[in-house]
């Protein structure tokens, strides 16, 4: 882990809203920081802000008040068109709405990614990539031909041939079996280390937390380091 690169930063940041005409804090008063070389888990019952925080961390919700800064921005201070550029350029989701477009192939959700970005595709490495993933068969195939398993694995290769530097995985491997899920958290785990990113997964699954550098609990909107 490299301390002196923080992926993540996240200073005093709370998320309240009102329901029925009462205050509910989803997010209280946090602080928080993930460093390049990081793998962390975040877990904790349905409810308690895991989401929230994911959300808020990638920059798809805003903060009631805080700062969220990615890679030295703070994105709460940007205009709509900058902050989509930053979640294009430097954050990898992997969400559990598997936000695949519907009339692309499996290969093209991929050679898309080099099209907005502006370079060239590396066959090799695609293939190579859906290969290790074990969707090689399926790349000419739409998402409405795959199984919820098959989508999500797809959604993880996209991530992984992104050069985004923070990876956000919300459950990523609820729709896999445990052969599966450990193998894809592996995967996630190698990539943050060998490529030096920084990986924050929410999970259910404490078997999976062995794979993990630190792991933090999330409890009624409060995030405390286990």
């Amino acid at each position: 882990m490299n301390a002196l690169k923080p992926a993540l930063n996240l200073e005093n940041v709370t998320r309240t809203f009102v329901q029925a005409g009462q205050k509910v804090t989803a997010l209280h008063k946090t602080t928080f920081s993930a460093h390049l070389g990081e793998f962390i888990a975040i877990i904790g019952p349905s409810g308690s802000g895991k989401s929230t925080f994911l959300t808020i961390a990638g920059g798809l919700q805003n903060p009631s008040s805080g700062s969220v800064i990615i890679n030295g921005t703070n994105i709460t201070k940007l205009s709509a068109k900058e902050l989509s550029a930053v979640r294009f350029n430097e954050i990898g989701f992997i969400l559990q709405a598997s936000n695949l477009v519907p009339y692309l192939t499996v290969e093209k959700q991929l050679k898309l990614i080099d099209k907005v970005a502006g370079r060239a595709t590396k066959h090799d490495e695609l293939n190579a990539l859906l290969k290790e993933l074990s969707i090689d068969k399926l790349a000419h195939k739409y998402p409405s031909d795959l199984s919820g398993g098959e989508r999500q694995r797809v959604v993880i290769a996209k991530v992984l041939y992104g050069k985004s530097k923070l990876i956000l995985a919300d459950e990523p491997t609820a729709s896999l079996d445990t052969k599966r899920a450990f193998e894809v958290v592996d995967r996630l785990a190698q990539e943050t280390h060998e490529r030096n990113k920084a990986t924050i997964m929410v999970t259910h699954d404490e078997r999976l937390l062995k794979y993990c550098d630190a792991v933090y609990e999330m409890h009624d909107g409060v995030l405390t380091k286990r």
